[in-house]
């Protein structure tokens, strides 16, 4: 039996998934959520092979919730996006679902699921690569979601002073203390508003207006000192930056 959960703050769309998914006797959806927290909850509890999720809901976004999942399900989207924003996910999506979709249409996503779920595939592979292709056609962030146990933390941007590179994670410095999250920096520092923080250097990503001052260190060497009393190092590429930004 595949074991699937429904994720959708609208009723109707989970009666309406609920409904179609009536004659695949081999899926039992076992829990609906009405948000991402609740989502995330159901997942850990139950482990399903596919998740049924919205992008867009209260609390955290589909992808926000996506990305605090340490042992991904198969994902079939079903969202209100336009077609220009699936087009961003399209080649590694286990499918996406453009309301309002046909029974048709949804019969197919949950087909290609099953072939995806009876296969080799790793769905911890096609997720990461899921993540990826949503970094390069996101708009830019206002704030990072982080889990630490059971416990969820949203962290604005002005309260992070910087991120450091700790492996495959990214380590989040913030008012609230300090975070992990597995991220890619490339992808980071794409996401995060030009101008307001800056790049200094292969592994560190500061907020511009947490710099308290920059001094030459050694030839050819710099030292950045943040607000908090942090010191990081300053990389030739990362001088650079940083004199475009701060424009001296």
């Amino acid at each position: 039996m595949i074991k699937a959960i429904i994720i959708d703050d609208e009723q109707l769309a989970r009666d309406i998934i609920r409904a179609y998914l009536k004659p695949f006797a081999e899926i039992e959806v076992v829990k609906e959520c009405g948000d991402g927290f609740q989502g995330l909850k159901a997942i850990q509890e139950e482990k399903p092979d596919l998740i049924f999720l919205d992008i867009q809901m209260p609390k955290i976004t589909g992808f926000e919730m996506l990305e605090l999942i340490d042992e991904p399900p198969a994902v079939i989207f079903s969202t209100a996006f336009d077609q220009y924003a699936i087009k961003a996910f399209e080649s590694n999506a286990t499918d996406y679902l453009l309301k309002p979709y046909a029974e048709d249409r949804f019969k197919e996503a949950v087909k290609k699921a099953l072939d995806k779920i009876g296969s080799k595939q790793s769905p911890k592979e096609e997720l990461s690569a899921l993540r990826d292709k949503q970094k390069e056609g996101a708009e830019t962030m206002d704030r990072v979601v982080v889990k630490t146990g059971n416990k969820i933390h949203i962290l604005s941007l002005d309260q992070i002073s910087h991120f450091q590179a700790q492996d495959d994670y990214v380590e989040i410095h913030s008012d609230q203390g300090k975070y992990l999250k597995q991220m890619r920096m490339k992808h980071l520092e794409e996401g995060l508003p030009e101008g307001e923080f800056v790049r200094i250097h292969r592994s560190h990503i500061v907020r511009v207006k947490g710099i308290e001052k920059l001094e030459l260190y050694e030839k050819d060497s710099y030292l950045l000192t943040l607000k908090t009393g942090v010191q990081l190092p300053v990389s030739r590429s990362g001088h650079g930056k940083l004199k475009e930004v701060l424009k001296y």
